[in-house]
């Protein structure tokens, strides 16, 4: 069995049965033996089997919020948020995988017609994480269904609770039992998938386990997609409008959902003309944040759902004190249970301590006075990762100038934290590999077939 505890209280929600090796091979073979039925499903039926999901999503709100809310931590405004807003990956599915699924005809003329036809992969691995259980997976196993694969979905063992009720949703719209299925434990479970003989793997995760995944599999020779973390810039340029709502709009990026997210801003600079304005603002911003208990819906700053990562970002901090960095606020631990954490916000930082080239993935920011835009973008470029950048600024070209500079797969000027299904969501070097989400998303779950046809 495995155990569910809520990360605000410690106390049990739920204990889980785990699969085991034989329930996981049967699982495995009932999606191979329904991946070529659900293939034949037509492509319009199979959308509207997806709008079904995400009817009953709606319909059971607040039911899949507190849910969330209780087993990852997050505040329960936030969890409506999030599944509300993922609904638009099912909007995205309505209106554009009819066009980007169905055969493409290339030419007609002359002797021979050229014809592309998007066949499924067949049965994938979706290794899923638990700080946006909604957003990555819809990523993922929505557009894997509506392209015509099977999915053996593996949700983190943070939000299993959440996986199951996509199982259960999933086969009440109309996704026949043999098409999705959920995967439940730890990476033995993991390992297990890695292991079957499936045909492509998609995972969200840490760059370690992403890579691991990667050599694993390598020899199969099946599509594997990695999003991984990021270690996200945002430059303040001196020619702000207004440096408080900067300093607004920057905390929200950084602290919203506790940090907890790949995308979340993760390193500030601050042009040195601005920089005391900024950050003091700032700081007087996250102090006003709510913190308490995730069922009370004024509460902006709920715990950490990893209590593991209470040590990494405490370490971070004192590593970043050792070497000379000003703590503005925050720095502990907060509350008598849970895995509370102050909102931190450092200064006087540098990329010699970890704050600003690790990782953090919770609730600590550096904010670095920097001379112009060159050094701006020297600091930026400094990292392993290759997520998103952020730049605001009053001049879109001066800013687009640091963007076009910067290997990333998303670049944001004057907002932040932002994903749409419009967009392709990419990363690269450390962030991963492939693409979700734009048109490129949807054909990601596909084998492109080439036909040359002469009567």
């Amino acid at each position: 069995m495995m155990d569910i505890f809520n990360p605000a209280t410690g106390q049990l929600v739920e204990s889980l049965p785990v699969d085991n090796a034989e329930s996981v091979n049967e699982k495995i073979k009932r999606l191979q033996s329904g991946q070529s039925k659900w293939a034949k499903v037509p492509l319009e039926e199979r959308i509207s089997i997806i709008s079904r999901f995400g009817n009953l999503v709606r319909e059971n709100l607040e039911e899949l919020s507190l849910l969330l809310s209780r087993e990852t931590g997050k505040p329960l405004q936030q969890a409506k948020n999030e599944i509300t807003g993922a609904h638009n990956r099912i909007v995205h599915i309505e209106t554009a995988a009819a066009k980007w699924l169905s055969q493409e005809m290339v030419t007609a003329d002359g002797p021979t017609r050229e014809l592309i036809v998007y066949e499924p992969l067949g049965v994938i691995a979706n290794i899923s994480a638990w700080n946006f259980p909604y957003n990555v997976g819809y990523n993922v196993f929505l557009y894997a269904l509506v392209a015509g694969n099977a999915v053996a979905y593996k949700p983190s063992e943070y939000a299993s609770l959440t996986g199951l009720k996509f199982r259960e949703l999933l086969w009440k719209a109309g996704v026949p039992e043999n098409a999705f299925e959920c995967f439940i434990g730890g990476p033995a479970v993991g390992e297990m998938l890695l292991e079957a003989d499936l045909d492509g793997y998609f995972f969200t995760g840490s760059y370690r386990t992403g890579k691991y995944i990667a050599k694993k599999v390598a020899e199969k020779l099946v599509p594997v997609q990695l999003e991984l973390g990021g270690k996200d810039p945002l430059y303040v340029m001196d020619d702000v409008l207004d440096v408080k709502q900067a300093a607004l709009n920057a905390a929200e990026g950084a602290f919203y959902n506790n940090g907890q997210s790949c995308c979340a801003v993760e390193r500030i600079y601050v042009h040195e003309r601005i920089f005391d304005e900024f950050v003091a603002a700032f700081v007087t911003e996250v102090e006003a944040y709510p913190i308490g208990d995730p069922l009370d819906p004024k509460t902006f700053i709920g715990p950490l759902t990893r209590k593991d990562q209470l040590d990494i970002i405490l370490d971070q901090i004192q590593d970043a004190i050792r070497q000379g960095a000003r703590l503005e606020t925050g720095g502990r631990r907060w509350g008598e249970k849970g895995f509370y954490l102050l909102p931190t916000v450092l200064t006087g930082v540098n990329h010699k301590m970890a704050v600003m080239k690790e990782e953090s993935f919770g609730p600590v920011i550096g904010i670095q006075s920097v001379a112009n835009d060159e050094e701006a973008l020297t600091l930026m470029k400094d990292t392993d990762y290759g997520l998103t950048a952020a730049v605001f600024s009053a001049n879109e070209k001066r800013a687009k100038n640091i963007l076009e500079q910067l290997p990333t797969g998303t670049a944001y000027w004057n907002c932040s934290d932002r994903v749409s299904p419009n967009l392709p969501w990419t990363g690269r070097k450390n962030s991963g590999l492939g693409v979700t989400l734009s048109h490129l998303g949807i054909r990601a779950f596909t084998h492109p077939k080439a036909y040359h046809l002469r009567d």
